[in-house]
């Protein structure tokens, strides 16, 4: 089998799926159908938005599906119908087993992360705001449990001390990319071993769990160390960005969000969320430590540099709660 003989169907909604369809379509790859999301309305003027990946599989003509359900007749049969040999599957949502089982070669999924470590819906979030030093990518065949399957191909990369979500994603982004077309290659040249997940887990240990993100889980306590707050921010920055509330002098509370801090400094021994501000540095004391913010906003306003900020915002008598 070549790779024009090998018909793929490819789901997937956002940026991040749109580099291994692109690298897949360069390729010379069979590419006989593209599922995902509908169009949804959003932003202030109410615009119906496409997703990324539509908006490329419509500049390359791709035949594109958008089924309101997975499970909706009409779509299985429209899916059938392309006589598709692989699905490929990149930040998508859950497949029934209509779908995922209906390929003879399978359905494989590339997830952002070295599974078993962070099953789930926030993969990179999570390995950041933990204070992971590295992660990567994974290729594994679907099966009935959210990603649980055996195991194709895996990469890894370092985090960085500085790094963030937003240069995670990228580099993971396009390491996975890759990965996406050596999956392909070797499902064509029959080269394919996949490992169950639980023999790649030592005695006793258990996977780990990357949930999906709630506003809740984005708040800043301020009674955490200053090295547990600053994995927390850059683990949610650029999006969804962790966030606080500055209590005013009046007691008023202003959300605020919190997109880069200083490594951690000593506190000066005041308590946690008191801020200590000269209009060039605004640290915040945490439970051990304290950090530097450098980049945060307030609700309503744009994101700017904490110079700016103080320029703006009187801060005397100001806590962050």
């Amino acid at each position: 089998m070549t790779k024009e003989d090998l018909s793929i169907v490819f789901f997937g909604t956002p940026d991040f799926a749109v580099e291994s369809l692109k690298r897949l379509v360069e390729g010379g790859y069979n590419i006989v159908g593209v599922v995902t999301m509908p169009d949804k309305i959003a932003g202030r003027g109410h615009k119906m938005i496409q997703s990324a990946v539509k908006q490329y599989a419509l500049e390359q003509g791709l035949h594109i599906m958008q089924p309101e359900r997975l499970k909706d007749e009409a779509f299985v049969e429209e899916l059938r119908s392309l006589n598709a040999q692989l699905h490929i599957v990149i930040a998508f949502r859950m497949l029934p087993e209509v779908v995922w089982a209906m390929p003879p070669l399978g359905t494989f999924n590339l997830h952002a992360s070295l599974l078993p470590k962070y099953r789930g819906a926030a993969p990179i979030n999570w390995a950041v705001m933990n204070g992971d030093t590295t992660t990567g990518v994974t290729t594994f065949f679907l099966k009935h449990e959210i990603d649980t399957g055996d195991v194709i191909q895996q990469q890894a990369i370092e985090i960085g001390r500085t790094d963030n979500v937003e240069t995670i994603h990228d580099r993971l982004m396009m390491l996975g990319a890759g990965m996406v077309i050596d999956t392909v290659d070797a499902i064509i040249a029959g080269t394919v071993k996949p490992i169950p997940q639980d023999q790649m887990l030592t005695a006793g240990e258990e996977p780990t769990p990357a949930p999906k993100i709630f506003t809740e889980t984005c708040r800043i306590n301020w009674n955490r160390s200053a090295e547990q707050l600053y994995n927390h921010i850059r683990g949610l920055s650029p999006y969804p960005a962790a966030w606080s509330e500055i209590i005013d002098a009046d007691g008023n509370a202003l959300h605020v969000k919190i997109y880069a801090t200083s490594e951690p400094v000593a506190s000066d021994g005041s308590a946690p969320g008191t801020i200590i501000a000269d209009g060039k540095h605004l640290v915040v004391n945490c439970g051990d430590g304290a950090l530097e913010i450098l980049s945060l906003q307030l609700s309503g306003k744009r994101r700017m540099p904490a110079a700016d900020f103080m320029r703006g915002f009187n801060l005397n008598g100001c806590r962050f709660n």
